[in-house]
C-alpha cells in the first residue's frame, strides 16, 4: 500500500513538472512571453480584459509558441508509452516504437512527397499513410510466418524496414542536391520547427484514439509479460489484448512521426527510466511515461530551439542521450523487465 501511494505521488510530481516546464518554455525564445502576459492573453478568452500586451505577441503565443509546446508534450507522450507497450508486448527492454517498420514507413512517404514537392500537409500525409502501410505489410507476412507469432512479427519489422529504408535511399540518390535532397535529411533527423496549428489537430484525434485504449487497458498489460498460459488462467485473452496493444501503439507512432520526423530513443530510454521511478506495474508505468516523455521531449526542444541561432535537430540531440544509455542498458547486470 505505501509503494502504490508512493508511484501515485510520483506520477503526481511529474504532473507538477510537466506543468512548470510548459509556463517556463512560454518565456523561452527570440520573442519571450511573460508569465504576467500569458496569463492576460490565456484569461482574455473567457473573461473581459483590457488588452496590456503588444498585438504581436498574441500572434506569436498562439501561432507559434502554443502549437509547438502542445506538438512537443503529445508526440513525446505518445513515443514514450509506445516504447513501454511494446516492451511489454514483445518481452522485450530493447524493444522501441520503430519495431514494427512505422519510422521507416513515415520516412519513405516523407521522402516520396517530397521528391514530389509536395506541401507541409501533403508530406505529413504521405508519412502517415506510409507509416501505417508498413505496418500492415509486416502483420501480413507475420501472419503467414512460421513459428512463434512474437518472433514471426518482429522478424517481419526488420525485414520490411530494411525494405523501406532501402526505397527512402534510392529517393535521396535521384533527389535534387540542391533543394530536395536537403529537406529530406532536414526531416529525417527529426524536427518539431514550423509547426502550426493545423499540425497539432491533424494528429490530435489520431493519438487520443490510441492513447485512451493503452491507459484503459494498463493493468492488463502486466498479465502479458506473464506469458500467454498464465494469463490464460487468470481469465485474460492474451492475444486480444496484445492487438489492441500493438494497434493503439502503432496508430500513435505513426501519427508522432508524421509530424516530427525521425525522433529516436525517446520510446527507448523513457520507459527505463520511468519504470527507475514507479517500478514495472503498468498501472503507474503508463501515466509516468506519459508525462516523463512529454517532460523529456519539451526539454530537449526547448534546447533545440535556444542553444544556438540555428535549431538543432531533436533527432541528434535525443540520440546523445540515448546512445550512452542504450550502452549502459546492454551492459548492466542484475535486472529484468
Amino acid at each position: 500500500m505505501k509503494l502504490h501511494r508512493k508511484n501515485e505521488i510520483t506520477v503526481f510530481i511529474l504532473g507538477i513538472l510537466l506543468l512548470l516546464l510548459i509556463i517556463i518554455s512560454f518565456r523561452l525564445g527570440r520573442y519571450p512571453v511573460n508569465t504576467k502576459e500569458l496569463v492576460g492573453i490565456l484569461a482574455s478568452n473567457f473573461f473581459k480584459i483590457e488588452k496590456f500586451w503588444p498585438e504581436q505577441m498574441e500572434t506569436v503565443l498562439y501561432n507559434i509558441r502554443l502549437p509547438r509546446i502542445a506538438l512537443a508534450c503529445l508526440v513525446g507522450c505518445c513515443l514514450s508509452v509506445a516504447g513501454a507497450s511494446y516492451q511489454g508486448v514483445f518481452q522485450n527492454p530493447m524493444a522501441a516504437p520503430d519495431i514494427l517498420g512505422a519510422s521507416s514507413g513515415a520516412a519513405f512517404g516523407a521522402a516520396l512527397a517530397i521528391l514530389n514537392y509536395g506541401s507541409s500537409r501533403e508530406i505529413t500525409l504521405s508519412a502517415f499513410f506510409f507509416s501505417l502501410l508498413t505496418v500492415a505489410i509486416v502483420n501480413f507476412i507475420s501472419k503467414r510466418a512460421r513459428g512463434k507469432n512474437i518472433l514471426g512479427l518482429v522478424l517481419s519489422g526488420i525485414m520490411v524496414s530494411s525494405l523501406f529504408s532501402a526505397g527512402t535511399s534510392f529517393i535521396k540518390l535521384v533527389a535534387d542536391p540542391n533543394d530536395q535532397l536537403p529537406a529530406i535529411t532536414y526531416w529525417l533527423m527529426g524536427s518539431l520547427s514550423g509547426t502550426k496549428k493545423e499540425d497539432v489537430l491533424f494528429v490530435i484525434l489520431p493519438m487520443t484514439m490510441g492513447l485512451i485504449p493503452l491507459f484503459l487497458i494498463r493493468w492488463r498489460m502486466n498479465v502479458l509479460t506473464l506469458g500467454d498460459d498464465e494469463a490464460k488462467t487468470m481469465g485474460v485473452n492474451a492475444n486480444q489484448i496484445r492487438l489492441i496493444v500493438i494497434i493503439c501503439s502503432t496508430l500513435i507512432t505513426a501519427a508522432s512521426v508524421s509530424v516530427s520526423g525521425m525522433i529516436g530513443w525517446v520510446g527507448l530510454v523513457i520507459p527505463h527510466l520511468s519504470r527507475k521511478l514507479v517500478g514495472n506495474n503498468y498501472k503507474h508505468l503508463i501515466p509516468a511515461s506519459m508525462l516523463f516523455g512529454a517532460i523529456f521531449l519539451l526539454l530537449v526542444d526547448n534546447v533545440s530551439r535556444n542553444l544556438l541561432t540555428t535549431e538543432i535537430p531533436l533527432g541528434i540531440l535525443t540520440a546523445f542521450i540515448g546512445a550512452p544509455f542504450f550502452l549502459y542498458l546492454i551492459t548492466r547486470r542484475g535486472e529484468s523487465y
